[in-house]
């Protein structure tokens, strides 16, 4: 078999056999494939998986330093070796290559969370223009709902764009009597399912995108995706690509520095910590496999603190008492401190 037909079989075991995602199964192919290339190009043959040894593996890792950070490195290395791991599993190869080639080091950078004076002016950006000729307000609508789904939810940019209808409980919801609505986010990471609590302010944005999502239309066919959440103008299903397009054009009407998708999930958990809401609590909402990886909100937590301490405290105090202000968008329920962080 040649490389690429060995690349072709590892992608149909990681579908069949493991149940990986699409998305992951492209990068396993992706990051195989860029190393059969660059083998190509430096040893003038076809890569032989037979003959692939660690001194190959370690060339392309030099070879990756100039271009690559550090986290995308040692995810390339990953997939050499969970590929050479499968080959050895089935006799292919007598011994994995990369095993022994350690990972660089990758810096541990905290996730940014908003404060919650700039979530608001996030939230506030879409707004529908009713004599608009140009755009739908339909659109604007749609914008804010995820906005304020990812926010109130805390979810994954591919976990929103995934969400069905069916998946929001709008049956529990009548006005601002929430009754504990929830929603089902099926297509998490690592395809686990997990139900989340549902706020105030993403409901009733949802409502008002909902009112109006009949409008997003093929202009041609008149038709739409009867099952997606979130539609596009054309009536497909909105795809994460599309969404991070959008929020940066948001960001910047808004004057919002370096808010995304990804951050106002990092914002839902490091605000909900500040109000007092308990680590495993936050990681079922946020799906996160491990305690470990919702632990690192602590110490985003605790610069908050700090920061609001500093400045409000009489003994520590630099720059005057400033005010700590609440909000009922926040997920917690209780507010967070918005102070100098």
């Amino acid at each position: 078999m040649t490389f690429a037909e060995h690349i072709s079989a590892f992608a149909q075991h990681l579908e069949v056999e493991r149940g990986y995602s699409e998305r992951t199964l492209a990068a396993y192919t992706r990051d195989l494939r860029e190393f059969a290339k660059l083998y190509e190009a430096r040893e003038n043959k076809a890569p032989k998986v037979t003959r692939i040894d660690n001194f190959d593996v370690r060339a392309h890792l030099a070879e990756l330093y100039d271009k690559n950070q550090a986290s995308s490195i040692a995810r390339k290395l990953s997939s050499l070796r969970t590929f050479f791991r499968f080959l050895l599993a089935r006799g292919v190869v007598d011994a994995n290559p990369a095993a022994s080639v350690r990972s660089p080091k990758r810096k541990k950078a905290l996730p940014r969370a908003l404060d919650v004076d700039d979530v608001n002016r996030l939230m506030d950006a879409p707004v529908p223009v009713s004599d608009s000729a140009s755009e739908s307000p339909a659109l604007k609508l749609r914008d804010r709902a995820i906005f304020e789904v990812l926010y109130g939810a805390g979810l994954r940019i591919s976990e929103c764009c995934g969400l069905d209808l069916s998946d929001i409980d709008r049956d529990r919801y009548s006005g601002r009597n929430l009754k504990q609505v929830v929603m089902r986010i099926r297509h998490g990471k690592g395809n686990k399912e997990r139900i989340v609590p549902l706020g105030s302010k993403a409901m009733e944005a949802l409502e008002a995108y909902l009112a109006e999502r009949s409008a997003l239309r093929d202009p041609r066919t008149k038709t739409q995706d009867e099952a997606a959440l979130f539609l596009n103008y054309k009536g497909g299903r909105l795809t994460p690509r599309s969404v991070q397009r959008h929020m940066g054009r948001y960001v910047i009407e808004a004057g919002v520095p370096d808010a995304t998708p990804h951050g106002l999930r990092h914002s839902f958990a490091t605000h909900l910590l500040d109000g007092g809401v308990d680590l495993r609590s936050i990681q079922e909402m946020l799906g996160h496999a491990s305690l470990a990886s919702t632990q690192v909100y602590t110490k985003v937590s605790l610069d908050h603190i700090m920061g609001v301490y500093d400045a409000a405290h009489p003994h520590a105090q630099k720059r005057g008492v400033s005010a700590v202000a609440t909000d009922e968008r926040s997920p917690s329920g209780c507010g967070t401190n918005s102070g100098d962080d």
